[in-house]
């Protein structure tokens, strides 16, 4: 597995390394990531106004702990981290953090739901919004983009490595379009396992190339950086390289651990009403 060299600022985590499995609650599993880490070098300056807003959605699994009487409970549970929270959760520390519940006792879900809530706007150093939802209420239909996908368009693919030159205008004219696809794929930073994806873009302004955005989104394969990470850059790319007034850009990754992370970042809408993806 890849691993970063000692001075590297993320050699510190736990992602790619031998895992001792908590047996009991343990807060201190969580990791934080300072998100400008990745900010800086895309053209976000820490002194600077977010061009965006948004959050990353999560959504756990394999949650569970035990009454009082040491009957397990489970649960799936949703999360909200605002982009504006200057640490993202490494996702692996998530996981253990939450394992570290299916062995304590607790008086009620509610008192888990708050105990995560803390814990996790420690964290990220923002307030992090917590539901879990028994398995009984928990509605999870499966959804589409309301776009056009642009996964059939005739391209020929030479590069799988990140190149944000190939972005191209198709015309003059300017347009309000939602596009989709689902053939992102990128690399998890640490371990470079592969991270999968769909995607989702709306803008106005002169139209985009349908067949470039689909060589640059290709280009990610090889890529190796957190899902939130991507989609910032991804969403900075668009508004630096094309001429576009309005844009939102919003992934939904399929799960590792029980987790699966679905950021959203936008300059003027809120994240569209979808439940999960069938990949999902």
């Amino acid at each position: 597995m890849k691993q970063p060299p000692a001075e590297h600022p993320l050699a510190h985590l736990n992602l790619g390394q031998a895992t001792q499995y908590p047996e009991h609650y343990d807060a201190g599993l969580l990791q934080a990531v300072p998100r400008q880490l990745n900010r800086t070098p895309i053209g976000i300056s820490a002194d600077a106004a977010l061009p965006f807003h948004g959050q990353d959605y999560w959504t756990g699994y394999e949650i569970s702990w035990l009454l009082p009487n040491g009957l397990p409970q489970v649960a799936i549970g949703y999360f909200i981290v605002p982009c504006t929270s200057p640490n993202l959760v490494e996702s692996k520390s998530f996981k253990l953090y939450l394992n570290s519940f299916n062995a304590s006792p607790w008086q009620s879900r509610a008192e888990v739901e708050a105990r995560m809530h803390r814990d996790l706007s420690d964290c990220a150093g923002a307030p992090v919004q917590v539901k879990l939802v028994p398995l009984e209420d928990a509605q999870h239909a499966v959804g589409t983009w309301q776009a056009e996908s642009i996964d059939s368009a005739t391209v020929a693919i030479t590069s799988y490595d990140y190149q944000p030159e190939l972005l191209q205008h198709g015309g003059d004219q300017r347009v309000t379009e939602q596009l989709s696809t689902h053939l992102l794929k990128s690399n998890c930073l640490i371990t470079n396992q592969p991270d999968w994806g769909s995607l989702y873009i709306h803008y106005q302004g002169r139209v985009i190339d349908r067949s470039a955005l689909l060589r640059y989104i290709v280009s990610f394969r090889n890529h190796n950086e957190f899902h939130e990470q991507c989609v910032e850059r991804i969403f900075m790319d668009l508004t630096q390289r094309l001429d576009i007034e309005k844009l939102t850009v919003y992934a939904r990754y399929t799960r590792r651990g029980g987790l699966d992370i679905n950021p959203f970042r936008s300059n003027f809408e809120t994240a569209p009403t979808l439940t999960r993806l069938s990949r999902q």
